[in-house]
């Protein structure tokens, strides 16, 4: 399931009714991505609720942009900050974590001209819903000994099937994610490689113009004739 749209909180909403300006929360889902653009001195944090002794893992990769880099904190439901990169191009972190919603926030205010094209992903485990399922399927395991696979077979093959697909998905994203970086790279060292081909084109036919004129010079007949 991938996250709601991106829900911006304007300035004077009351704190205890919305998250603070800026902010945005994710739907409970294993797995989130989102992808966003980051003005020039901007900072732009995100909110993602979590339960007790489970696991958040975040990586975020900046594809486009000056320097490629970009700040990144990472604070507990106390207000705690658990990371802090300082103008890092790209970061994986995981936290084992308590109730309470978690903020992530990206800093561009070192940057008065660029911004940044960025892209992170969530991963949630241990929050509670495979468990849930695992007391669905024991409703239904009663009466299947004579079965050459009993229903816990079932459940582990399907789990250990979800859990690939899950990690394949995972995979496949952050290809993309390497892929657009790596691509907007190379489309701005081609405009450099384009833009010197041009200078240096500009300056050969200068110093060919100036050689032609200093050997017509040298060959030129200064004396002037007598009458």
């Amino acid at each position: 399931m991938g996250p709601r749209p991106l829900l911006l909180v304007p300035l004077g909403c009351l704190a205890l009714l919305l998250p603070p300006p800026g902010a945005a929360e994710f739907s409970p889902s294993l797995d989130s991505d989102f992808t966003f653009t980051l003005p020039a001195g901007r900072k732009e944090c995100f909110y993602q609720p979590m339960r007790k002794e489970a696991s958040l893992e975040l990586e975020y990769q900046v594809l486009d942009g000056a320097g490629l880099d970009v700040d990144f904190h990472l604070l507990s439901p106390k207000g705690e900050t658990l990371v802090f990169d300082e103008r890092k191009s790209d970061g994986v972190h995981t936290v084992e974590t308590e109730d309470g919603d978690y903020m992530f926030c990206f800093d561009n205010t070192f940057s008065t001209i660029s911004e940044k094209v960025i892209f992170f992903e969530l991963i949630l485990d241990n929050m509670g819903e495979d468990g849930q399922e695992e007391e669905d399927w024991k409703k239904y395991v009663t009466g299947t000994d004579l079965l050459d696979m009993k229903l816990e077979d079932i459940l582990e093959s399907i789990n250990s099937v979800k859990a690939r697909l899950s990690k394949s998905v995972q995979i496949q994203t952050l290809l993309r994610a390497f892929e657009a970086r790596d691509r907007n790279i190379q489309e701005s060292n081609f405009d450099r490689v384009n833009f010197w081909s041009m200078v240096n084109l500009g300056v050969m036919v200068v110093v060919s113009a100036v050689q032609v004129y200093m050997l017509k010079s040298l060959f030129e007949d200064k004396r002037k004739s007598r009458t």
